[in-house]
């Protein structure tokens, strides 16, 4: 199973709606609590050119758990998993934006979710909103130039109604320097701001912040330019200030676009290269501010309203409706062991090639080879069978001699054979694995190879289905593997093979599976049939697999797995109507 979901660890919709008396915006408004997001432009409310609008911003666990699982390999390497922003539609009865875009950028600077629920009067402050991105409070700053330095004598400082004196130095650096120490020097002052120099420019910083921090401040010139750029720190304020109104964005980053067409959809919208950059950003990259997505109507200037859009946040008591970002990718492992088809003229090269792995288990764990590494340091040779071992010289493959192998993955390695049959068919081969040197032997295993036959008909296969390993209940910390069984439909055996023999195996080489919840039919894993086939199962010579991460479904509820077989010669997938059902408890 290719796909995992990280829900989103804060979100909240911020606005400069008019309340209701029109008179006042809601721009110091926070909803970080409420069980819905809102996103809407409304044009020519409270005057003929007044426009309101509303965005949405999410955040998602970056930093931690999604860099950790890249580290660990949980999640594939950048190019071979796509990322994808969900987030769920709420019904509601106010009129519905149709035909209209949404986008979604990446947000540039931190922000708190804060505690507010009130979407109607807009009456809850702190925390994120229009103006504000947190509720820390900013601290108050001023500045002291030396311009010209004092020729001779002394001068004062004058802080929060507390004076020192100054001695000029040699240069206004010097005096700069002299200035900021007499301040951080001083048992009063030096209790209530932090002074730093750059140059002849004194900074004074409040150690306080908000307005408590906003003390006067002065000096005299003596007998040279000291300017105080104002008699009162300026910037005290009791939150901190987005850098514009609405909200921090990446200029430099392309955004996303959603289209709406009767404004029920959800979105579901790649924004693989945002996450990425994101990544990437934290060792150095393109984006080392990691704050989510902002959602926003496309044009906020419109003389039109595009009225209100809501979705789910994640304090919905809806468990699938919650905003997440959801990677996803084939993490499908085709072993042609049971599969093995001699080359033919009648199939195209790709086709003749069989992907033949070894699976090196130390003790019930996968580990790796000792010496082979993660390179293609292995090698592969087929030879004919004779009592059950192999026998005589290694057989040519297509590309003459045998075949390197690659690592694949712990303890997993793979190689492509082709092999010509000859006049009498071999009906055994033994693949023998090997280092390169083909001086150490790793294992020897067996093959029974069909060769493949034309048809004078188109035929559509259909198969009959079984999970053998199926449990009435999983817990929702089990990543749980599933073996599917499948044999033809039309097996029709006799009598002597009914008794004796077992049906073979069916290999299903392109199938695809989903998770329904019982209750009302809902699709919480879709099928991953599309460009990702991230529900696309693996095979063996067993049959075929695929795991599930039950982290991903709520708990307390049954669930049902889907199956849908890619049927070649109908050139469709085709839909089963098995139902194979589960209970997911804590």
């Amino acid at each position: 199973m290719g796909i995992k979901r990280y829900t989103a660890n804060a979100d909240t919709t911020i606005t400069n709606a008019y309340k209701a008396n029109l008179q006042t915006r809601g721009t110091g408004s926070n909803m970080g609590l409420a069980d819905s997001l809102e996103v809407f432009h409304i044009y020519g409310q409270e005057s003929s050119s007044s426009a309101e609008n509303s965005r949405v911003l999410i955040d998602f666990p970056v930093t931690t758990t999604i860099t950790s699982d890249r580290s660990a390999g949980t999640i594939p390497a950048s190019g071979s998993v796509s990322w994808f922003l969900r987030v769920h539609n709420v019904a509601h009865p106010s009129t519905l934006p149709r035909n209209y875009n949404m986008t979604i950028l990446a947000v540039s600077s931190s922000w708190d979710e804060g505690t507010g629920m009130d979407m109607e009067e807009y009456s809850d402050v702190g925390a994120t909103s229009w103006l504000y991105r947190n509720d820390t409070p900013a601290a108050a700053t001023g500045t002291i130039t030396v311009t010209s330095n004092p020729s001779s004598g002394n001068f004062t400082v004058t802080v929060a109604g507390t004076t020192v004196t100054v001695t000029r130095g040699v240069s206004t650096t010097a005096t700069a320097t002299a200035i900021k120490t007499a301040l951080n020097n001083d048992v009063t002052i030096g209790a209530l701001v932090t002074a730093t120099s750059l140059a002849a420019v004194v900074t004074i910083t409040a150690d306080t912040g908000g307005s408590a921090g906003n003390y006067a401040y002065s000096a005299t010139n003596g007998n040279g330019t000291i300017t105080a750029a104002g008699s009162i720190m300026t910037g005290g304020l009791a939150y901190t200030l987005w850098t514009a109104e609405g909200g921090d964005y990446h200029a430099s980053t392309t955004g996303s676009t959603a289209y709406f067409d009767d404004g029920t959809e959800d979105i579901e919208i790649d924004i693989s290269h945002l996450v990425e950059e994101w990544v990437k950003g934290l060792s150095g990259g393109a984006k080392g501010n990691i704050y989510g997505v902002g959602i926003r109507m496309e044009n906020e200037s419109a003389f039109s309203s595009s009225y209100t859009k809501k979705f789910s946040a994640r304090g919905s008591q809806y468990f699938f409706n919650r905003p997440t970002l959801e990677a996803r990718w084939d993490s499908a492992t085709k072993d042609d062991r049971g599969n093995f088809y001699y080359s033919s003229s009648l199939a195209p090269a790709a086709d003749n090639l069989n992907d033949v792995y070894l699976y090196n288990y130390s003790r019930g764990r996968l580990v790796d080879i000792p010496g082979i590494g993660s390179g293609d340091n292995i090698y592969v040779n087929l030879y004919a069978s004779a009592s059950d071992v192999p026998s005589g010289s290694a057989l040519t493959l297509c590309g003459g001699g045998g075949a390197t192998g690659s690592w694949v993955s712990t303890g997993v390695y793979s190689a492509p054979l082709c092999i010509t049959a000859s006049s009498t068919p071999l009906t055994t081969l033994h693949d023998v694995w090997s280092n390169l040197a083909q001086t150490v032997e790793y294992h020897t295993g067996s093959i029974t190879p069909n060769s493949l036959n034309s048809s004078e008909q188109n035929s559509v296969s259909q198969v009959v289905m079984n999970i053998t390993n199926l449990r009435d209940t999983y817990h929702r910390n089990e990543n749980a593997r599933f073996r599917l069984y499948t044999r033809q439909k039309d097996w029709n055996p006799t009598i002597y093979t009914k008794a004796v023999s077992t049906p073979d195996i069916h290999i299903v080489e392109s199938g695809s599976f989903k998770v329904v919840r019982l209750i009302d039919d809902l699709d919480v894993v879709a099928f991953g049939t599309g460009s990702d086939m991230h529900t696309q199962m693996s095979f063996d010579s067993s049959g075929s697999y695929f795991d599930v991460d039950m982290s991903m479904l709520e708990a307390g509820y049954g669930y049902g797995l889907k199956f849908a077989i890619y049927d070649g010669g109908a050139g469709a997938w085709n839909e089963y109507p098995d139902v194979f059902k589960f209970r997911v408890e804590e």
